[in-house]
């Protein structure tokens, strides 16, 4: 037991040095909005919402929450600014719980059939083939046989860095020459992790958004070859983002809705940002759980999503 503890402290402990800037740029704007106020009235929400906002928590969420805070004031008739951290965490925790944003504490997988197939998707530069290859080590220490497959094809930087964090985690890379047909390397990925009895496939994909028709038409290709080798395949579409970039993840997250259904999201990159917000607008706006969140450079730094953990990270006052 005080292994798993010890453990779990050591995840709250990178989470929260992950989330500091955020937290910093929040609190800071926080006290100042509070100053003075002894009750939370019409100044303090609008400060409020302001602080939303500029955290890139998004507009549209930021004022779900702040109508929430609104309906509380309203109905307890007095509500002290000292309530109003506690409220707050309350509220996002709620929203992210109505995006169905579920707690995972380990990385097991369905039991009902294998392999579990994950397909990532997420433009050039967010961190997708490092989330695969972090993805990659975290299931191999579960104990779980895994399989990747390199099916964006059209940089051969992208299939390079896939085989190296292969060969780091010592995972086996199905791979196609440059230029080959994404959806044939991704059905030889599921047929060889099909016949060698694995547990979990990843497999990358191009991040070509200019290209929107292309794009569209290439993964619905790739989603129709994985059903002759597993009718149930993919379980998983994954969005990666950056979430240093604020609303331009936002965006970007929006145009990959349109392309292809996205059913998780893995937001990296939130330790060097002030932009943490962003996680709890964007699994809002997409109804999309968050699952995965990166908070550093080492291995151990992707960590699986747990809403109260995030929120308490954000507004623990130290």
């Amino acid at each position: 037991m005080g292994l798993i503890s010890l453990f779990n402290k050591n995840k709250k402990e990178t989470l929260d040095k992950g989330l500091q800037k955020t937290k910093q740029s929040v609190f800071s704007k926080l006290t100042r909005a509070i100053a003075g106020k002894s009750t939370v009235d019409d100044d303090v929400l609008d400060n409020l919402e302001e602080i939303l906002i500029t955290s890139d928590v998004g507009v549209d969420t930021t004022i779900k929450i702040i109508q929430r805070i609104e309906e509380r004031v309203a109905r307890d008739k007095y509500v002290s600014t000292s309530e109003l951290n506690g409220i707050l965490r309350e509220e996002i925790a709620r929203l992210m719980t109505e995006n169905h944003t579920d707690n995972s504490d380990n990385w097991d997988l369905p039991t009902d059939h294998k392999p579990y197939v994950i397909l990532v998707v997420g433009v050039n530069g967010v961190g997708k083939t490092t989330t695969i290859g972090k993805l990659a080590y975290q299931f191999k220490k579960a104990g779980k046989k895994v399989y990747l497959g390199a099916a964006d094809t059209f940089r051969a930087a992208a299939v390079e860095q896939i085989c190296v964090w292969g060969e780091r985690v010592g995972v086996p890379v199905v791979k196609q020459q440059m230029g080959a047909d994404p959806a044939s390397v991704a059905f030889d990925t599921l047929q060889s992790a099909k016949a060698n009895g694995a547990d979990v496939v990843l497999i990358d994909t191009a991040g070509r958004l200019h290209n929107k028709v292309g794009l569209m038409n290439e993964l619905k290709k790739i989603k129709d070859v994985m059903k002759k080798v597993l009718p149930e395949a993919p379980d998983e579409v994954m969005l990666v983002l950056d979430g240093s970039t604020g609303q331009n993840a936002f965006e970007q997250a929006k145009q990959f809705s349109a392309v292809t259904q996205i059913t998780s999201l893995a937001i990296t990159k939130l330790d060097g940002t002030a932009k943490g917000g962003v996680v709890i607008g964007i699994s809002d706006q997409l109804k999309v759980p968050v699952k995965y969140i990166g908070l550093g450079e080492g291995m151990e730094d992707l960590q699986l999503f747990n809403k109260e953990q995030f929120v308490d990270s954000l507004f623990k006052q130290d």
